[in-house]
């Protein structure tokens, strides 16, 4: 094919469909660019500003039916040390929320957004690899394997932690790898979860349990990479006992079901989001690990502003890729981004660290969540709501 748009999304994954129906909703002429999409067996704990967004762009009713509300959240010291926390309880209704999010898998998050990009009247989505990226001083050209281009005013890398687009923009990333690993599984279990996510905390990271539809639940289980190993090595009646047994069976029976994942543990951030006509979100901007439910919902707000001030820069007459755009999405992500990937991290390290002090200070603070309600409602209030969200997280057009 051949055509010209304003803005080229590359990555069909939740951000980047995100951006390509956000900035078509806003009259923004773009083409999305995206191959066939890989078996996603996770699942994403959406934040409720996430969710707001998600409605805004009619998309949150097409797969509204296959999430769970997440309506409590508990921290469990499951640590042998010295110094142990008391557990704490978080409810979405002492800070007015019916659930602090909901979480869904993302083959149905990915199949609603992208039945809603199928119907966007400024949207082309074009079912095609992006395999050369020529950014000029005024435009942008991406070739496809199928042949023929894109041109565009604007690109936007929503293609993963292995970016072309941030490959050809000549942005490198600083990675930080970590000596631990991420088991993912969905399982089904005997006892009802009510709508409540455990997170145990443990010397080799969190194991967590977050609420699916009816008697299921997915799990994250951070452990050391040797231990990640060995469990992979289980069959599947030894694998169920050892997962209800590190649940300390509070869900009674568990059968992990067929998909399970399996991630080394590593932090990567872009040592520039943008350039020239450039703009990275997602995973080619930033990696986190699966910790805290921040990683996709930070994709998301991503999203919502790159649609936001290309949005804004059309509606004042200006080219929606001058520098001045990519600028001011820098200037309005920095602050997110960088406060959730240091919390995250903090937040392992204290689990991993032997140190006495360290361990002393997490667990007065956990101490003082659980006898503070003030505190506690002011933690879970900077949790779930952005600084300087964008529009679209308050449920306005971008």
């Amino acid at each position: 094919m051949q055509g010209s748009v304003e803005v080229i999304v590359i990555g069909g994954g939740p951000a980047g469909l995100t951006a390509a129906v956000a900035l078509a909703q806003a009259g923004i002429e773009t083409a999305l660019i995206s191959g066939p999409a890989p078996a996603d067996n996770r699942t994403t704990a959406l934040l409720a500003s996430s969710v707001t967004a998600l409605e805004a762009l009619g998309v949150w009713a097409r797969c509204r039916a296959a999430a769970a509300p997440l309506e409590t959240l508990r921290i469990v010291d499951d640590t042998r040390r010295l110094w142990r926390a008391p557990e704490v309880r978080f409810s979405a209704h002492e800070i007015g929320l019916d659930a602090f999010g909901w979480n869904v898998e993302n083959r149905y998050l990915v199949a609603a957004l992208s039945a809603r990009a199928e119907q966007g009247t400024a949207l082309r989505v074009v079912r095609d690899q992006a395999i050369a990226i020529d950014i000029a001083q005024d435009a942008v050209e991406v070739g496809l394997a199928g042949g023929g281009a894109v041109h565009g005013r604007l690109l936007i890398g929503a293609d993963g932690r292995n970016s072309p687009t941030r490959i050809a923009a000549g942005i490198t990333v600083t990675t930080r790898v970590s000596r631990q690993t991420a088991l993912t599984f969905n399982l089904s279990h005997a006892r009802p979860h009510h709508n409540i996510s455990t997170e145990f905390h443990t010397e080799q990271g969190p194991y967590t349990l977050v609420p699916l539809p009816d008697k299921r639940s997915s799990l994250v289980c951070v452990v050391a990479g040797r231990v990640a190993e060995r469990l992979s090595k289980f069959d599947a009646g030894a694998l169920n006992d050892e997962l209800e047994r590190r649940a300390h069976s509070i869900l009674g029976k568990v059968s992990a079901e067929p998909g399970r994942g399996v991630f080394a543990l590593a932090t990567e951030t872009a040592r520039h989001v943008v350039a020239q006509r450039v703009i990275l979100i997602g995973e080619a901007a930033h990696v986190l690990p699966p910790i805290g439910a921040q990683g996709l919902n930070l994709g998301l707000r991503d999203a919502a502003t790159v649609a936001e001030v290309a949005a804004d820069a059309r509606r004042a007459g200006q080219d929606v890729g001058a520098d001045a755009v990519t600028r001011e999405y820098d200037r309005r992500r920095r602050v997110d981004v960088t406060s959730r990937m240091l919390a995250v991290d903090l937040l392992n390290r204290s689990l991993l660290t032997d140190f006495l002090p360290v361990q002393g200070v997490r667990g007065l603070g956990l101490y003082a969540l659980d006898r503070s309600g003030p505190l506690r409602r002011a933690v879970m209030r900077a949790g779930v709501q952005a600084p300087f969200a964008p529009r679209l997280m308050r449920g306005d057009s971008a």
